[in-house]
């Protein structure tokens, strides 16, 4: 049974990043203000919400399934507090890092109403901390972590979250035609 949550533990954490780097990338096409071709931007704002909550649920699947497993041997106190696992504490502390901005960032999204959209969209910019911080984790405590797939699949991720904050950042894409106007100055 061990090795059945451990393989799950595994399948669950790559999951979550692929998700999680959609999920990215879909965040940084919707914030500029831009449609995409044949989809409009709440279409992309819905789509981006759902496959953050997908992320999450992967990403408590993976926690949890760990946290289960003997080989792991993890406690709750390692999976909230930094920096206090047994095996590869550094790395096993940056995704108990990334875990606690993903519970900080959902958190505040669902109480987005009570406290304000100011403070919950401060808190969502957490998530470009947490995504590399989160990737780090992958390639560094992950068992196929350094493995070829893997290290194409860190790539490929990067490159498209790269490709996003690029297009985004772009003078082009800027959010209001006054914006452009004066950035062509």
């Amino acid at each position: 049974m061990s090795e059945l949550l451990w393989a799950f533990g595994r399948v669950s954490g790559v999951v979550s990043i692929l998700l999680f780097t959609a999920s990215v990338v879909l965040g940084i096409i919707t914030r500029s203000g831009r449609p995409l071709p044949g989809l409009p931007r709440f279409s992309i704002s819905l789509v981006h919400r759902n496959v953050a909550l997908i992320a999450s649920t992967f990403l408590v699947l993976h926690v949890g399934t760990l946290l289960l497993d003997t080989y792991a041997k993890l406690t709750v106190v390692d999976i909230l507090v930094p920096f206090r696992g047994v095996f590869k504490p550094f790395w096993q502390g940056l995704g108990t890092v990334a875990l606690d901005l993903v519970i900080a960032i959902v958190v505040t999204s669902l109480l987005r109403r009570r406290i304000g959209v100011r403070v919950a969209t401060f808190v969502h910019w957490f998530t470009y901390a947490m995504w590399p911080v989160a990737m780090a984790h992958a390639i560094g405590n992950g068992t196929n972590g350094t493995s070829g797939w893997f290290l194409i699949i860190a790539a490929a991720c990067t490159l498209a979250v790269i490709v996003s904050v690029m297009w985004r950042t772009s003078v082009r894409f800027l959010e209001t035609a006054t914006a452009r106007a004066r950035s062509l100055r």
